[in-house]
């Protein structure tokens, strides 16, 4: 009876062997799965580049035409001083660096329509950011001719097309 014991509890211990190595083949078949979702993950990602870099336009727009308003009342005020002979040295610099932030802008939305452009998972969304770059390029003339405020009002529209894009995007 001994003799027999032995030998099933052998039996009993390589059966057991064999259903664990079953259970790693089936692992091995979930792990196939896991790795399809990860060849689109690119896509995915570039379009949550493409989304970040959209919300990076319109946190900067936003800040900037918030502090336009204050900025557009002072030059404003300036130029109304040195109309009645107060002259400002400063009138100068401080159209000059608000023209430089315009151009800036113009710059970076360029710089996000060709991203866009070139980035062949973003292209269907091109359309809708086509012209960002124009409007800030108009926002910018306005600026060096001395309409802060119309310039602000383009730059509105620029933001409002950037987060249809955004919603768009989702």
């Amino acid at each position: 009876m001994k003799k027999l014991i032995v030998p099933i509890c052998l039996l009993l211990l390589s059966s057991t062997a064999f259903a664990q190595s079953r259970s790693r083949t089936t692992s091995r078949r979930g792990s196939a799965k896991t790795a399809k979702p990860a060849e689109t993950a690119p896509s995915n990602q570039a379009k949550l580049d493409g989304a970040n870099k959209v919300a990076t336009q319109i946190k900067n727009l936003t800040n900037f035409l918030y502090l336009l308003g204050g900025v557009a009342k002072d030059l404003d005020a300036q130029e109304a001083a040195s109309r009645s002979g107060q002259s400002s040295p400063t009138i100068e610099r401080n159209k000059a660096k608000l023209k430089a932030t315009f151009e800036d802008f113009r710059v970076g939305l360029d710089n996000l329509e060709i991203y866009f452009r070139n980035t062949p998972e973003l292209q269907p969304y091109y359309v809708k950011l086509v012209g960002s770059a124009s409007g800030a390029a108009a926002a910018e003339e306005q600026a060096a001719s001395g309409h802060a405020d119309q310039a602000g009002h383009t730059l509105l529209n620029v933001v409002d097309r950037l987060a249809d894009l955004l919603v768009l995007m989702r």
